[in-house]
């Protein structure tokens, strides 16, 4: 009996004994990824620290070897020479925001200085014995009485000899270096080759030196796991009490780049991991033993269980038929929704073909009153008995009306779902015909029209279809003379550009556009409610023109009227073959 007791449970004993030595295994390996993950981002900030702190005292370096060769600095051998050196000096630590720049001579003597006093000498600091060697020196330290800390680059200048006469230092300011980034996580510091930190983004580091007696934050221990340090730190409330702890050596700046990231967020995600596969390893330990306890009742159990399945597979069968119910009523609907949708399609095919057959007037009326207009001019040159010009304009006439044919084509094919082919067209050619027919209007309105066909040194090839480019740009010109009316001067400027795409601007003198956002709106207009000048679709019938041709419209205000920009795609060899299959 108390064998039977001691095998009883010892065995959940030794189960949970397993469990224990699992999760460590499991938070240990978790811990060590985790690490590894953050490793990797924190090398990643510290490299960016780095390289930022480098870079921006790396402009001090050039500045340094720049001016050291300035003519100024050439010949300090009079107070009037030093006197302009200083000056110019000056005006460099003003420009870059360097402490002080200053000119020392081959013996140290300081000659010339924005801020500093001459006649110092720096012959004893060992930037200048570097520079004085004619290498680059590069030191750094503490300003005083002021206290800042400063990095010196000093770049040596050379006589016509190749001996060196002196040396060009320039002082920057490290705390404005710091300024970008002080503040940001996690907590970033450089080192000196003493190991005093010299630069950091937290000012409770600035001149810690680990290990130093009385000093805090203190190290109080490092660790190892996975090959990653891991510092245990007391003293700041503004550091982690253990933190990763990475460095690089960056002699460009004769510094270290240490970092500490705190490693709490990478510790609860290994005891979460931990914590996880004890709780699962535990739950089914816990169904086990049950089992093994209630081994003598498992054929009620079962019975239970069967009757409990089988009335779960009575719910799932109804389930199943709901939701097969449910799918076919989903079908109907979506089928539904999609016929809804087409007629949505055809409905709005139709309300832009009203919107164009209302614009038909709009459209029509120039070569109506061209047409008109001509008609007129071939009965007095009948009268005249001037057959040959009765016969121009009757072919103009004729001209005119297959144009209006085509417009009318225009908008029947598109009720039935059919457009205009598109290929090349030669917009010079489609410029004169939107020229030809708005002139009379323009005449009559006294409006200086000025296109020169001749500046384009020929034909210019775009892709588009020529009948509704003529429509755009007829639309363009009359648009802008209505803007121009009741004014003195009266300007309309064409031009044409070509590059990767081709740009027609279409320029008035008028008043401008008052409202940008609404211009291509359908039926917005400027003119007096009641006015048989237009309806407001010219604008919006060529934005939609130039969108079919994958070009664009747009339109702006210049100070001195409106100019309305029409981008087009050139015509390129090819392309109407690929349209046509």
């Amino acid at each position: 009996m108390n064998t039977h007791k001691v095998l009883r449970w010892s065995l959940p004993a030794g189960f949970l004994v397993a469990v224990a030595a699992l999760a460590l295994m499991v938070w240990s390996y978790g811990y060590r990824q985790a690490l590894d993950s953050l490793a990797e981002r924190s090398a990643a900030d510290l490299a960016l620290a780095s390289d930022r702190v480098s870079t921006q005292l790396q402009v001090y370096q050039e500045l340094a070897v720049l001016t050291a060769g300035h003519p100024a600095l050439t010949d300090l051998s009079t107070p009037a020479a030093r006197e302009r050196a200083g000056e110019l000096l000056r005006q460099v630590a003003d420009k870059t925001a360097a402490l002080d720049v200053f000119f020392a001579a081959a013996d140290g003597r300081v000659l010339a200085a924005a801020e500093g006093v001459t006649g110092a000498s720096v012959a004893q600091e060992e930037y200048f014995i570097r520079a004085a060697q004619g290498a680059l020196g590069t030191g750094h330290g503490v300003l005083q009485p002021e206290g800042k800390r400063s990095y010196f680059y000093a770049a040596p200048a050379f006589a016509e000899d190749g001996q060196v006469r002196g040396a060009l230092v320039v002082v920057a300011d490290v705390g404005d270096v710091e300024q970008t980034w002080r503040g940001s996580l996690p907590a970033v510091f450089f080192t000196n080759g003493s190991g005093v930190v010299f630069i950091a983004n937290r000012s409770e580091l600035l001149f810690w030196r680990r290990g130093a007696a009385g000093e805090t934050p203190r190290v109080t221990g490092r660790d190892f796991h996975g090959g990653h340090e891991i510092w245990r730190l007391e003293g700041s409330p503004y550091l982690p009490a253990r933190a990763l702890h990475l460095s690089v050596g960056l002699p460009v700046i004769g510094m270290t780049g240490e970092i500490l990231v705190d490693v709490a967020p990478a510790r609860r995600i290994a005891a979460l991991q931990a914590a996880a596969l004890a709780a699962v390893c535990l739950a089914f330990g816990a169904l086990l033993f049950i089992v093994m306890e209630r081994r003598r009742t498992l054929a009620e159990a079962n019975a239970v269980l069967e009757s409990r399945v089988e009335q779960r597979t009575r719910d799932l069968s109804a389930a199943n038929a709901q939701l097969r119910r449910e799918v076919h009523e989903r079908e109907e609907a979506e089928a539904a929704l999609k016929r809804a949708q087409q007629e949505l399609v055809q409905a709005g095919k139709l309300s832009a073909l009203g919107q164009m057959s209302a614009g038909i007037s709009h459209e029509l009326n120039q070569p109506l009153m061209a047409i008109q207009q001509y008609a007129e001019n071939g009965a007095a040159f009948l009268a005249r008995g001037k057959a040959e010009r009765t016969g121009e304009n009757l072919g103009r006439i004729a001209d005119m009306a297959a144009r209006m044919a085509r417009i009318i084509k225009n908008l029947r094919a598109f009720a039935r779902n059919e457009s205009e082919p598109m290929g090349r067209v030669d917009l010079v050619r489609v410029i004169d015909a939107a020229v030809e027919l708005t002139a009379p209007r323009l005449k009559a309105d006294h409006i200086d029209l000025r296109w020169d066909a001749a500046a384009c040194s020929g034909p210019v090839h775009a892709w588009g279809g020529e009948v509704r480019l003529t429509q755009v740009f007829v639309n363009l010109i009359n648009n802008a003379a209505d803007a121009m009316q009741g004014q003195m001067e009266k300007v309309i400027s064409i031009c044409v550009d070509t590059g990767p795409r081709l740009q027609v601007r279409v320029q008035d003198s008028g008043p401008g556009i008052k409202e940008p956002e609404k211009m291509f709106d359908p039926f917005y207009s400027t003119k007096a409610v009641g006015s048989s000048e237009g309806m407001g679709l010219g604008l919006s019938i060529s934005y939609g023109l130039v969108q079919s041709f994958g070009g664009n419209i747009r339109g702006a205000n210049t100070g001195g009227g409106a100019v309305f920009t029409v981008e087009l795609e050139p015509w390129r060899e090819g392309e109407e073959k690929g349209d046509a299959a």
